[in-house]
């Protein structure tokens, strides 16, 4: 993969990206834009899907990804305003509940897979029926990578994840070769959700990564892009991990790894619905 997707890489093409007004999903947007894409973007606020869809040259609907008829609409919008729909980029998430297992709300549970994982796939579902089954398209979901190993407070969010990944290799096969279905795994990016974790001490959360820093939203854009293009059109069922080498750091020369001691003395600001890595 080189540093950036060539500037008419997805041109002629249409996504929908949710989540898309901030953080990674706001970088995917943008990326996809420049590589020639048409972009229609959701998230909640009203206000921040307008400035995007604007910026963007693009489209937009507020709304929650855990509502059906949303995502019913989004569809009908694209297909409305572009024609078809090529890409679709399932990154809205929440974190929710944050915390010890044994303390979750049995709501916020259900929410969780609600937004991350049944979204997802009604996503797909009203795409495929309305769109992609006839004529083809990509789908990338954002997991994590923490999705294929345990980590303190984020039991929720990883087992939620963890369904996400299966969901996309599983995908994966029943699309082919209509469709292809991957996924990217960031790991600790530089979003507001994260922020709790790596500002008090970025120099010291960074040098416990082999890569020596921190991921920005656009690491894991580019990523996302590729496996949207053609470049990666003998790719499907897999996840990528941009994740600064976090899953090979054990064999590496760098110091502890400051982010779990982070998550076990530190809480996200507000109500807990946001968490480290996470895509929104």
């Amino acid at each position: 993969m080189t540093a950036t997707t060539p500037h008419h890489a997805l041109q002629g093409r249409a996504a929908v990206v949710t989540g898309a007004t901030r953080g990674i999903g706001l970088a995917v947007a943008r990326e996809l834009t420049a590589a020639g894409a048409l972009v229609c973007v959701t998230a909640r606020d009203a206000g921040d899907v307008r400035r995007t869809a604007g910026e963007l040259g693009g489209i937009g609907l507020a709304g929650s990804v855990a509502d059906p008829a949303h995502l019913s609409a989004v569809t009908e919008l694209a297909l409305r305003e572009f024609g078809r729909i090529d890409v679709i980029v399932n990154n809205a998430a929440t974190n929710r509940p944050y915390g010890p297992l044994m303390d979750a709300d049995p709501d916020a549970w259900r929410e969780a897979f609600t937004v991350n994982v049944e979204a997802a796939l009604r996503l797909v579902q009203c795409a495929w029926r309305s769109w992609m089954g006839r004529h083809g398209g990509t789908v990338v979901n954002v997991c994590t990578e923490g999705a294929e190993h345990v980590g303190p407070h984020v039991g929720a969010y990883g087992t939620s994840k963890a369904a996400l990944l299966h969901l996309t290799r599983q995908l994966a096969g029943e699309l082919a070769p209509r469709v292809r279905v991957n996924s990217v795994s960031p790991g600790l990016v530089r979003t507001e959700m994260a922020r709790f974790v790596w500002e008090r001490d970025e120099k010291g959360v960074a040098a416990g990564l082999p890569l020596g820093r921190i991921g920005e939203p656009e690491d894991v854009a580019r990523a996302v892009t590729w496996l949207a293009s053609d470049a990666a059109g003998w790719i499907t069922g897999a996840d990528l991990l941009v994740d600064g080498g976090t899953r090979v750091r054990a064999a590496s020369g760098t110091g502890a790894y400051a982010v779990h001691e982070r998550l076990r003395s530190a809480r996200p600001p507000g109500t807990g619905t946001a968490g480290w890595g996470g895509p929104d």
